[in-house]
């Protein structure tokens, strides 16, 4: 008898499809999907891959060989001229200095204001949430324009300054929603019932409870403030007219710009050869911090993505 049993179980746990210890038939048709899924991945992957390793294989290989469409693969005649006159430019540094100060300072500003603010709209015992949020929501749709922001900012007097990077943007309505929805679905309300009862008012079950357990979303909506102002341009191209103040990107812009000039037509080709040298070097160099950044925080990034979009 029991071995009867012994042998239906056993019959029973192979017909189970997803029992990890039988491999699976699988039928021509599905087969064929895995295969069409697989094809489709890797040509993903190659697409978003390429373009960036020929940035960084170009960049010190030999003008000549890039113009000439001789460099796919691997670098050819390896030279490091671009970057040499990339990093011999001592605004270059100076603008480094710049973007890291405004990056780090305006996450910090970014990360104290709309934390705080998407708990506040998140707990439904505050009345005016709605209100708020719906006031937050219509910035994003409606704004002065450029000509009514400068002239703001100059009334302000945070023209050519730090501030202008951080102050208007210290709040991104899109990262409210997406840490108020956070602390809404991934919070559980009994938490901050037994908070209560150990006596913990709203700042000590802010700091002592929620936060300790949104390390993912803050890393993730930390990521994404601090990739804008590293990336921010046109704020510096606009409100920024001191040199010794712009940041990383308008230098290398501006450094492009001088690079390519305005040559002869005898050495106009040479000349443009070695500005496109230099072009490759600006895009490694503006974005290595970023690609060193992301590694630390992919796993925060890959776990704060998903967060609150179920409940339970």
């Amino acid at each position: 008898m029991s071995a009867t049993t012994t042998g239906a179980v056993a019959r029973n746990t192979n017909d189970i499809p997803w029992n990890k210890h039988v491999r699976q038939k699988k039928t021509p048709a599905e087969w064929a999907v895995d295969f069409v899924i697989v094809l489709l991945l890797v040509f993903t992957v190659v697409a978003v891959l390429y373009p960036l390793w020929f940035v960084v294989i170009a960049s010190f290989s030999n003008p000549n060989a890039v113009a000439g469409g001789e460099v796919s693969l691997l670098p050819k005649g390896v030279t490091f001229a671009g970057y040499a006159k990339v990093f011999t430019n001592h605004r270059i540094w100076q603008g480094y200095l710049n973007t890291i100060i405004y990056s780090v300072v305006g996450t910090a500003v970014n990360m104290a204001v709309t934390i705080p603010c998407a708990f506040a709209l998140s707990r439904r015992e505050f009345k005016p949430r709605r209100v708020i949020m719906f006031l937050f929501t219509v910035t994003m749709f409606i704004s002065g324009g450029l000509i009514p922001n400068y002239l703001l900012y100059k009334a302000l007097g945070i023209n050519n300054t730090m501030w202008v990077f951080i102050l208007p943007g210290a709040v991104s309505v899109y990262n409210v929603i997406v840490a108020r929805s956070f602390f809404e679905t991934s919070i559980p309300e009994e938490l901050h019932d037994a908070a209560q009862i150990d006596g913990l008012s709203y700042f000590g079950y802010f700091f002592k409870i929620v936060l300790p357990l949104s390390s993912a979303i803050l890393a993730v909506i930390g990521l994404y403030y601090f990739v804008g102002h590293w990336n921010d341009f046109m704020t510096g191209l606009i409100y920024i007219t001191d040199d010794s103040k712009q940041p990383l990107q308008v230098v290398l812009q501006q450094l492009l710009l001088v690079a390519q000039g305005t040559g002869t037509n005898v050495n106009a080709a040479a000349q443009q050869q070695a500005a496109d040298q230099i072009k490759f070097g600006i895009i490694i160099v503006s974005t290595l911090p970023l690609l060193v950044l992301y590694p630390f925080l992919q796993k925060y990034f890959n776990k704060g993505v998903m967060l609150g979009a179920v409940k339970g």
